[in-house]
């Protein structure tokens, strides 16, 4: 490119800046006009057509990779505009579709040669956006009403993309989810206080902080004037969130309010020396905005106010109006502060606030609630204690609440069932009442299902590396050894030192590692929560890394065993592009670099406990690179991100799914490593063993949390304008796979309640099945007659998926029953877990007796393709029995075989025809589908073999269904709720059972 064009591009550039700034309220306007009006007013002598503009984008410049960074960033804000910022322009098209942006190509006017290249260069993001679960509320944000000052907003957008690399589709995806939340609080300058409370879900480690400081930018720029963050419980996790909101939102000016830089808390900071705090160029008061006026600091918690109360004192600019009037909010300073959840902390800060009682009924307030389901929630059984007082911290933010009327109160979590199991009319509780909100899962995010194969379709015999996520992350921990040798500790040291050597290596030879990537390579052992057992276990980790050889013969022949078998065959598969060693002699040369970097200064191990006599605060992750392995139990189990976290050694169980899943610090965003990453875990060793099996509890926990994530996704959707839920009623969304992993702690589940579960044209497969003979006796005998009856030769099925064309074919014995006999037969089977079964039960009464909207069930008992596990049962008719064994107490895993669920679904009205002859014969008006198994389990299968026979004591008569598609209810709602809260009304009426 010439010098002549390079100018031209960057007139143009300069244009179009001025054009998408001056587009009125944000709507798209036509482009051609504005940029020929502004190149008018600017006398610019450039061609301002849009061919000119087409070649401008097709080019390789600088100045055209900033035009096209520029109609990235504007392209993105309209595609994904929502609420009352579209009314005028969006032609009620839903954001991040292909609609939505041919209405802004439309306004703009574009030729379709332009429309097609912006679509090629920035094609519209479709990944879905936040699920969010509401009460029907006032909008009072948007274009068509501006509230505030845009200064923080802004600011943080411009620092996650030029300090921290965010894509616009990242920083777009951050603002919508923000924005989500912030319309759904009380406007600041309405006369009537409301105070709204919510509950925003994400995914451990996954960038809560990212979007409550987009929260705090959004309200504080919307005229809120007090913001308080409850950090956790830890000074470690208050000081960590405290740093993150300061670096990326308050800024350097406001930090240093006039003092030097020397003077700073943060004049140590590395981040802070090298001009990584985000800066406004001058104190923002003094540039349009406003001030942000810390009362904490990274090193000092909230202390009570020996200068008065005037720190907390808002100052109003006209005095005979109320602070909340935008007279007075638009010009005072912002009062941040991060607390922890401590109780003589949070004492504190009421009783200051007692202080200015009479000004607090006009201070919009924001409270952020980080780790929201721990200390925060009142954990008094209701039913015992009568009007016993409240738990510690719960009482005072009740308290908190009591004295800020125009208080919005937004808790975060990863683990969001205690807090939907809050009593919904204790309205002094923190119950979630206006909003609940679900975060997707951000892009790069490695999580709970990214080390589990949750139905896979592909043989267990064929899984590999590639395609199996157990195989390439996870590596047992068997007891029994371990207690002798600690030879699985040994290998997930030497993995260790195996991926950290790769990182050196990538670090030298290859150029698309992200910057700063490596800077923290950490392995973490968490076996327990005391510290007494700390204290043994550093003991251990340091006489195996004295004795582990790395620079000898040995310690290299040890590696490069490890590095063949495991690192080298899953990096290949894995890797995603980076760099990987072609053998071990080639990253031979890297070690030694490697283990310097970790135990050169003879302290490889850090200990993360609150035991002073052993914990020397080095594990600072802001302060210093740390290459070290972390040894910990509960500081490391909740909040704390351990940076640089490649391996995990993990064996501590928990009663409950959010403490375990809180646990999970392998989860996170691994760039430039993923590949490396490997879960050193507790496995159920040996029948008979009191040890459970972690691996599987994690695996219940995801399906329990991807339940609870799907069924909010579905309720999410109006009706008629209006939402189908509300989060009151989310309570009994929340399922259990696993006996002995309950949601939540006991003590948090005072008012769950169980609901009806609608599943219209959804496979429904039940797992809890007897483990007594006579249950599983009589369970056989309500299920033989119907077995026994089907058709005496079997009908083929198959079923080709329309997206990937694969074709699912079997076979299966046939029969008819009637919905009166099935619901017969249903109500009289007994069960492992009564609970796990109950609100399905309540589904199918009412499509049978309410509704009427099931004629008949296809029975379908699948039959084996070869002539093997065949056996009688009451006659000499022989049947195809199913393998198939318990994972933990009465539960199984998965029963159904993935080639039998497609035709079924079919059947039923869910899927399309595909065109099979034989299936089609059985499609019927408002047929359900039932699918038999007969299960034997592994210490009876020799029998069933050797006889021939079928034993009803020993034989578990699992089965499915699908109920018609068309059977969704009289209101087309997707539940109904048997849930009733400590005012003993129910939520939503439902239709008595007594049929």
């Amino acid at each position: 490119m010439t010098a002549n064009e390079s100018g031209s591009v960057q007139t143009l550039l300069s244009l179009h800046h001025t054009v998408l700034a001056g587009m009125q309220a944000g709507v798209p306007m036509p482009l051609s006009e504005s940029v020929e009006f502004y190149a008018r007013m600017q006398a610019a002598l450039v061609d301002s057509s849009e061919a000119a503009f087409r070649d401008a984008l097709a080019g390789d410049s600088e100045e055209t990779g900033a035009l096209l960074r520029l109609w990235r960033k504007q392209l993105t804000e309209w595609d994904y505009a929502a609420g009352a910022a579209t009314d005028v322009w969006c032609a009620g098209t839903e954001a991040r579709t292909d609609e939505r942006r041919t209405v802004v190509f439309d306004r703009l006017g574009l030729e379709p040669a332009t429309r097609k290249l912006l679509d090629t260069e920035i094609p519209v993001n479709k990944q879905a956006g936040p699920v969010v679960i509401s009460r029907e509320y006032t909008p009072w944000r948007g274009h068509s009403a501006p509230r505030g000052t845009d200064w923080y907003w802004p600011a943080y957008e411009r620092y996650l993309r030029d300090t921290k690399g965010w894509s616009d589709d990242r920083v777009a995806d951050l603002g919508e989810a923000a924005e989500r939340v912030v319309e759904r609080m009380a406007d600041p300058t309405s006369a009537e206080a409301y105070q709204s409370k919510g509950l925003v879900v994400g995914y451990v480690q996954s960038g809560k902080t990212a979007n409550f400081t987009g929260v705090v930018a959004k309200a504080v720029d919307a005229g809120y004037r007090l913001v308080i963050v409850l950090g956790g419980t830890l000074n470690l996790l208050r000081g960590q969130t405290q740093r993150r909101l300061d670096m990326e939102l308050v800024g350097r000016e406001n930090i240093l309010r006039g003092t030097v830089e020397t003077e700073s808390d943060y004049a140590d900071d590395r981040d802070w020396l090298r001009g990584r705090f985000l800066s406004h160029t001058g104190l923002p008061s003094e540039r349009g905005g406003f001030d942000i006026e810390r009362l904490t600091t990274r090193d000092n918690d909230y202390k009570s106010l020996a200068q008065g109360i005037r720190a907390l004192e808002i100052e109003k600019r006209e005095k005979s109006l109320p602070l909340y009037d935008p007279r007075n909010l638009d010009q005072a300073a912002a009062r941040l502060m991060v607390v922890k959840k401590n109780k003589s902390v949070l004492t504190k800060l009421v009783k200051d606030l007692k202080k200015i009682s009479g000004l607090l009924g006009e201070i919009p307030t924001l409270i952020i609630d980080d780790e929201s389901d721990e200390a925060s929630v009142n954990t008094t059984n209701p039913r015992r204690s009568g009007n016993a007082e409240r738990t510690a911290i719960n009482e005072k933010l009740s308290e908190l609440l009591g004295l800020l009327p125009r208080a919005q109160y937004v808790g975060y979590t990863a683990t969001p069932f205690a807090n939907v199991f809050i009593d919904p009319s204790d309205s002094a509780d923190i119950f979630p009442k206006d909003f609940l909100i679900s975060l997707p899962r951000p892009k790069g995010y490695m999580g709970v299902q990214d080390f589990h194969d949750l139905d896979s379709h592909i043989p267990e015999d064929e899984r590999t590396f590639a395609n199996s996520n157990e195989l390439a992350y996870i590596r047992s921990i068997d007891a029994a050894e371990e207690e002798d040798d600690d030879s699985s500790l040994r290998r997930a040291m030497d993995m260790f030192v195996l991926t950290a050597a790769v990182k050196v290596y990538r670090e030298s030879q290859d150029p698309h590692v992200p910057a700063e990537a490596y800077r923290h390579h950490t392995m973490l052992v968490h076996e327990s929560r005391l510290t007494a057992d700390h204290r043994e276990l550093k003991g251990r980790l340091l006489r195996l890394w004295d004795e582990s050889g790395y620079t000898s013969a040995t310690g290299y022949e040890r590696l490069r065993e490890l590095f063949e078998s495991d690192l080298l065959p899953v990096s290949h598969a894995r890797a995603d592009g980076y760099a990987v060693p072609g053998s071990f002699d080639e990253l031979a040369p890297y070690i030694g670099a490697a283990t310097a970097r970790i135990g050169g200064d003879l302290n490889p191990v850090i200990v993360v406990n609150g035991d002073k006599d052993i914990e020397r605060g080095e594990a600072d992750f802001e302060r210093r690179s740390i290459w070290k392995i972390l040894l910990g139990g509960q500081k490391l189990s909740r909040g704390f991100t351990v940076e640089g976290l490649t391996v995990s050694y993990y064996r501590r169980r928990a009663g409950n799914a959010s403490t375990m899943m809180q646990m999970g610090r392998w989860f996170g965003f691994r760039a430039g490593y993923r590949d490396l990453v490997r879960l050193w875990i507790g496995r159920n060793e040996s029948a008979g063993t009191k040890e459970l099996d972690l691996y599987e509890g994690f695996e219940a926990i995801c399906r329990d949390e991807e339940s609870f994530r799907a069924q909010l996704a579905k309720y999410a959707v109006l009706i008629n304008g209006h939402p189908q839920v509300t989060p009151a009623q989310v309570p009994p969304l929340v399922s259990q796979h696993l006996p002995w992993l309950k949601p939540t702690s006991p003590n948090k589940m005072y008012n769950a309640r169980l609901m009806e579960v609608r599943s219209p044209g959804e496979w429904q497969e039940p797992t809890a099945y007897p483990t007594q003979s006579a249950a599983l006796r009589h369970n056989t005998g309500l299920w033989a007659p119907v077995l026994e009856g089907l058709s005496s030769t079997p009908s083929d099925f198959a079923h080709r998926e329309e997206a990937t064309g694969r074709l699912h074919k079997f076979s299966a014995l046939t029969g008819i029953l009637a919905p009166h006999d099935l619901l017969v037969l249903l109500r009289s089977l007994k069960w492992g877990a009564e609970q796990q079964f109950a609100p399905h039960l309540t589904y199918l009464e009412a499509i049978t007796k309410v509704t009427g909207q099931v004629n008949d069930w296809l029975i379908l008992a699948p039959q084996h393709a070869t002539g093997g596990k065949r056996a009688a049962l009451t006659s000499d008719r022989t049947f195809s029995w199913f393998g198939r064994d318990r994972r933990r107490g009465p539960l199984f895993g998965a029963i159904s075989e993935p080639k039998h669920r497609p035709a079924a679904h079919r059947i039923a009205g869910a899927f399309p025809s595909c065109g099979d002859t034989e299936t089609e014969r059985y499609v019927a008006e408002r047929r359900g589908v039932v699918t038999l198994y007969p299960v034997v389990e592994s210490e009876y299968r020799a029998a069933v073999t050797e006889t021939g026979r079928l034993d009803p004591s020993r034989l578990v008569m699992a089965f499915s269904f699908i109920a018609p598609t068309s059977a969704t209810g009289t209101d087309n709602k997707v539940v109904r709720f048997t849930t009733i809260n400590s005012s003993d009304e129910p939520i939503i009426e439902v239709q008595s059972r007594g049929f």
